[in-house]
């Protein structure tokens, strides 16, 4: 090999070998051998996913180590969300992120604690000032647990750049065991132009996908014209975990011609919404699974796409054969690829059906409010990605906005006329949103004179509900008049059933206490090592609120022993 020659390759290993990102800068937030149940930008509800989830063998408490030196920047306590979450910014401008945590290191939980005694309030949000909380690398910062809108215990661990943009961690070198390639499950054919079709048909079709023997996978034949693109259904799976995962890149082909790239190792938080216009969102609405549109339709912002010629839709030639190509690879470079042999044929389409004379035409640039009675709807300019008509009708106090299978860029607001109501009645109404199987689902509600408004990012019925009741409150491990001197806490039940919990306020001989609320669980909780009980009768007082605004009082008396 000549010397140009070998100084040409080996700069291009070199550039290829090389990362933006720091290697040895991060360790990882837990001392045990990494397995995930979650991985960077999958795909989940109306977002990508922002990090890693990590596997905590069914069990809370285990500790939770800061991945580098810094200081705390952020601390957030809700009771949905990431629950409660730590942010630690570091010396290189990235910041870490460790949510569902069961408690905070004793240091940051003292602090926390005081600003919510200071507050009165369990949820809280903290940005402590840069020599606040210093962290040494390799500290105890919190423990693992499953807060907020966890379904089941883990750590979630992020790392940000400096504009708040999530990164896959995986990039900055902790490692995870993966040998194990990206499953493919199902292909779907669309036709996108009035003369396109696919196997004679003008509608999404499944097409049947057939694994080889070598873990590649194939399909038969398939005839089409015209403008057409493709989407499939597909996850990762890991050595040591069962779990169904995001992959961490797509590229398609057509006869060997790249024509999309979907690259998942960074995203911004502004655009994760725009998830729903990436997959197919009616299918995911009926079927309950994500189809991801290899194809950009009319405005997709999103920046995973990395390549995109004629946003990857393929032009299909009447007599012409082609292959598209379908590759799909896991982080770790595990990769599995689909073929799609396709012969051009075009033929004769029946004319598209008419639109029902009685839908509405949305036209999306423009702003526009629709409505029949007395229920109206505020629809801003750009709410839709594209025009579109939909179904609105009114029956009584119930609103038909079509199905809840087109995808909203944008909140819109649904109004409802309350006047025919008396005043009593009136101020225990609420909207509330009809799932398909008859539930109500209380909506975030305002009320402005005889108008009752909620702010939806979702189509569908809407009706309103009436509630009444006050919430129910149900003491957990103790009774009034009880002595309960070797309780480390204090366990209440509080649930409402038609509009949920909205607020509460717990009060220990006229003294405001912090009790953590678990919406999962339904349970408030008091630590008496908070240390503010300094009798041995205490007299305890709740109010718990509901959405409506009815309050429910419970109070009862029990008794501790006071140590020294």
């Amino acid at each position: 090999m000549s010397f140009v020659r070998y100084i040409f390759f080996f700069f291009v290993f070199l550039c290829q070998s090389q990362t933006p990102y720091p290697q040895d800068f991060f360790s990882s937030p837990l001392k045990q051998t990494l397995v995930l149940s979650g991985t960077f930008a999958e795909l989940r509800t109306n977002h990508f996913h922002s990090g890693i989830d990590i596997k905590t063998n069914g069990k809370e408490g285990l500790a939770v180590y800061t991945a580098a030196a810094g200081y705390v920047s952020r601390i957030k306590v809700s009771r949905y969300g990431y629950g409660k979450a730590l942010y630690i910014n570091h010396s290189n401008g990235y910041t870490s992120v460790y949510a569902h945590l069961q408690k905070f290191s004793s240091e940051i939980e003292a602090y926390v604690k005081a600003k919510q005694y200071q507050n009165e309030s369990f949820e809280i949000q903290l940005f402590p000032a840069r020599g606040d909380l210093k962290i040494e690398a390799n500290t105890v910062v919190a423990f693992s647990g499953n807060t907020g809108g966890s379904s089941g215990p883990h750590l979630h661990f992020e790392i940000r750049d400096k504009q708040e943009r999530p990164i896959n961690p995986m990039l900055f070198g902790i490692e995870v065991k993966d040998t194990t390639k990206p499953v493919i499950y199902d292909l779907f054919a669309y036709p996108l132009s009035e003369e396109s079709h696919i196997e004679g048909q003008r509608k999404r079709k499944k097409i049947r996908v057939i694994k080889q023997s070598d873990g590649n996978y194939k399909t038969e034949t398939i005839k089409a014209h015209g403008s057409i693109g493709f989407g499939i259904i597909s996850n990762d799976r890991q050595d040591a975990a069962p779990n169904k995962n995001g992959v961490a890149l797509i590229r398609s082909y057509f006869n060997g011609i790249k024509s999309l790239e979907v690259d998942f190792k960074r995203f911004s938080f502004d655009e994760t919404k725009h998830l729903n216009r990436y997959i197919d969102y009616a299918y995911y609405r009926n079927k309950k699974q994500r189809i991801q549109k290899l194809f950009i339709e009319k405005n997709n912002p999103l920046s995973l796409f990395t390549f995109k010629e004629n946003n990857g839709q393929i032009n299909i030639k009447d007599d012409t054969n082609g292959v598209v190509s379908i590759e799909i690879k896991d982080y770790k470079g595990n990769e599995s690829f689909l073929k799609i042999p396709i012969n051009g044929e075009e033929i004769a389409l029946p004319p598209r059906p008419d639109i029902a004379p009685d839908f509405t035409l949305i036209n999306a640039e423009k702003a526009m409010t629709i409505r029949e009675g007395l229920v109206w709807v505020n629809i801003p300019a750009n709410s839709f990605y594209e025009d579109v008509p939909i179904d609105f009708k009114v029956y009584n106090d119930t609103l038909k906005l079509h199905k809840s299978t087109i995808p909203l860029k944008k909140s819109i607001d649904i109004n409802f006329n309350i006047e025919k109501y008396t005043d009593t009645d009136a101020k225990n109404l609420f909207i509330g949103s009809v799932s398909d199987y008859g539930k109500l689902y209380h909506a975030p509600t305002k009320r402005k004179g005889d108008t009752l408004t909620t702010r939806t990012k979702y189509l569908g019925t809407y009706t309103l509900g009436s509630d009444n009741e006050g919430p129910d409150i149900t003491p957990e491990n103790f009774k009034d008049g009880s002595w309960i001197s070797y309780q480390r806490y204090l366990k209440i039940k509080i649930s409402d059933d038609i509009s949920g919990i909205n607020n509460y306020r717990a009060t220990l001989n006229g003294n405001w206490i912090l009790m953590e609320y678990d919406p999962k669980t339904n349970r408030l909780t008091h630590d008496f090592e908070d240390g503010i009980i300094n009798s041995t009768e205490n007299n305890l007082k709740l109010i718990v609120t509901d959405n409506v605004g009815n309050s429910t009082k419970f109070e009862a008396t029990f008794y501790r022993k006071i140590t020294d």
